[in-house]
C-alpha cells in the first residue's frame, strides 16, 4: 500500500508542477497579447526609421504568433501531455515496442533492442502529433505574414530528411547508452557523460559540414568588397578564418541570420542570403523578386553583424556554453544514476512493478523529476545570454560599427516584422536576447563610453 501511495504521490507533483509551469507560460502571453493589443504608434526611437504601416504589419504578426503559441500550449503542453502522463502513454509504448519487437526479428528479451524499437517509435508518434503544428505554422501563418518560401514539396521532403536523420542519430546512441548503463558499474554515470559530451562535440563539428548541407545549399562567398572585408576582420581579431559561405535560407523562409561554426584549428562563417541586400544578388537579377529587392543589409552593416558574432568568439561566449552544457550534462546523469531504481517513478508512468527501462527512467528523470531544476537553469541562462550579447555588442562597438550595428539590427528588426515592443515580464522570461529599444540604448552608451 505505502507504495502505491508514494508512486500515486510522485505522480501528482510531476503534474502538478508541470501545471503550474504551464499556467506561468500562459499568464505571461497574455501580458505580452496585452501589449499587442494596446501598442498602436511607434516607439518615438524608430520613427526616423519605421513607419506606421510597417510597424502595424509587425503587430499583427506577433499577434498571430502569440495566439497561436498559447493554443499550442494549452492543447499540447496542459490538455495531451498531462493526459498521456496520467494514462501512461510512455509505459503503453513500451510495452507495444516488446510486442513489435519480436515480430521485427528482434530480441524482446535484450533491452537494447526494445529500447532502440521505443526511441523510433517515440519519435514517430512525436513527428505525427508535431505534424499539423508545422503545417500550420508554415503555410498558414507564415505564410500569411510574407515569410513562407518553401512549396509542399520542399516541405515533405524536409521532413523525411529530418526524420531519417533523426533515426540514423537517436538508435545508436540509445543503444550505446543502455549498454554503458548496464556494463558500466558504481560509477556508470561518468562513462555516460563522457560518451554523451563526446558525441556532443562531435555533431557540432560534423553537423555543419554533412548534416546543414542535406537541408539547405550553400555556396561560397562571390570575391568583391565583402569577402575582402570579412577577411581583414577577421584577420585584424586573429579569427581562423577558413571558408565563407552563403546559405539559401530564402526557400525555405524571408527571416536571416548569420553564424560561425566550428569549435577547433580553423572555422567557418556562413551568412544566409535573406542578410544581405537583394540576397546578395544584382538588381537587375532576373530570380530577384520586387518584394525581395531593398531588403538585407548594406556591407557595412553586414560586418557589423558579424563583429557582433565575432565577439561572442573573441570573449569566450561560445566556450563557456560549452563548458556549463558538460557540466549540466554531468549533474543530470549522477542525479539519473542515484535515482534511476527508484520503483515509484517507473510505476508513475504506468510501468508495471518490477519494469525499470533505463531509456524511461532517463526520460523521467529528465523531463518530470528535474523539471524544476530545469526551468531555474533555463532562466539563469536567458539571464546569461542576455548579458553575452550586450557584451558581444559593446565588442563591436569598440571596433568601430556602434552605427553601423544599429542600423543592421534595426534593418533585420523591420524586415523580419520584429515587434519592438515586449511586456518586461514576458521579455525576461522568453527572450535570450535583449529587445530592439534595449540594445539600441545600450548602444548608444558604449559609444558615449568610446567617446569619453
Amino acid at each position: 500500500m505505502l507504495e502505491l501511495e508514494t508512486h500515486e504521490l510522485t505522480l501528482y507533483s510531476i503534474i502538478l508542477f508541470l501545471l503550474l509551469e504551464s499556467l506561468i507560460d500562459i499568464y505571461l502571453t497574455f501580458r505580452q497579447l496585452r501589449v499587442y493589443h494596446g501598442s498602436k504608434t511607434v516607439p518615438k526611437e524608430l520613427r526616423d526609421v519605421m513607419d506606421a504601416e510597417t510597424f502595424e504589419k509587425a503587430r499583427l504578426y506577433g499577434l498571430d504568433k502569440a495566439n497561436y503559441g498559447l493554443f499550442k500550449t494549452i492543447l499540447c503542453d496542459v490538455m495531451i501531455s498531462l493526459f498521456e502522463l496520467y494514462y501512461g502513454f510512455m509505459a503503453l509504448v513500451w510495452m507495444r515496442s516488446m510486442q513489435l519487437s519480436e515480430k521485427f526479428g528482434l530480441n524482446p528479451r535484450s533491452e537494447i533492442h526494445v529500447g532502440c524499437l521505443f526511441a523510433v517509435l517515440l519519435n514517430i508518434i512525436g513527428t505525427l502529433k508535431e505534424m499539423p503544428f508545422k503545417i500550420y505554422s508554415t503555410f498558414v501563418l507564415e505564410e500569411r505574414h510574407g515569410f513562407n518560401k518553401q512549396t509542399a514539396g520542399f516541405f515533405v521532403k524536409d521532413q523525411i530528411k529530418a526524420f531519417v536523420v533523426a533515426q540514423v542519430l537517436t538508435i545508436p546512441v540509445a543503444a550505446v547508452f543502455i549498454y554503458i548503463v548496464q556494463i558500466g558499474g558504481q560509477y556508470f554515470f561518468i562513462w555516460l557523460w563522457a560518451f554523451v559530451g563526446a558525441i556532443s562535440l562531435l555533431l557540432i563539428m560534423i553537423y555543419p559540414v554533412y548534416i546543414a548541407p542535406l537541408f539547405d545549399k550553400f555556396r561560397p562567398l562571390e570575391d568583391g568588397v565583402l569577402k575582402t572585408s570579412i577577411t581583414e576582420l577577421s584577420n585584424r581579431l586573429k579569427f581562423p578564418l577558413g571558408q565563407l559561405f552563403v546559405v539559401e535560407g530564402s526557400k525555405r523562409s524571408a527571416h536571416s541570420n548569420a553564424y560561425f561554426t566550428g569549435l577547433f584549428g580553423v572555422k567557418r562563417i556562413v551568412l544566409f542570403d535573406t542578410l544581405l541586400l537583394n540576397k546578395g544578388l544584382p538588381d537587375d537579377d532576373p530570380t530577384l523578386t520586387e518584394s525581395d529587392k531593398g531588403k538585407g543589409c548594406k556591407n557595412e552593416e553586414v560586418l557589423a553583424v558579424l563583429a557582433h558574432e565575432l565577439g561572442h568568439w573573441k570573449l569566450g561566449h561560445i566556450s563557456k556554453n560549452i563548458v556549463i552544457m558538460q557540466v549540466q550534462l554531468f549533474l543530470i546523469f549522477l542525479v539519473f544514476s542515484q535515482l534511476f531504481t527508484y520503483a515509484p517513478l517507473y510505476e508513475a508512468v504506468g510501468l508495471p512493478p518490477g519494469e525499470k527501462p533505463i531509456l524511461i527512467g532517463l526520460m523521467v528523470i529528465m523531463m518530470y523529476v528535474l523539471a524544476p531544476y530545469n526551468t531555474l537553469i533555463s532562466f539563469a541562462m536567458t539571464i546569461m545570454s542576455r548579458r553575452f550579447e550586450y557584451q558581444a555588442d559593446a565588442f563591436a562597438v569598440g571596433l568601430g560599427y556602434a552605427k553601423e550595428l544599429g542600423q543592421a539590427l534595426i534593418k533585420l528588426q523591420v524586415d523580419n516584422l520584429g515587434f519592438p515592443v515586449y511586456d518586461w515580464m514576458y521579455s525576461s522570461w522568453n527572450h535570450s536576447h535583449p529587445t530592439l529599444l534595449q540594445r539600441l540604448e545600450r548602444l548608444t552608451t558604449e559609444e558615449g563610453k568610446k567617446k569619453r
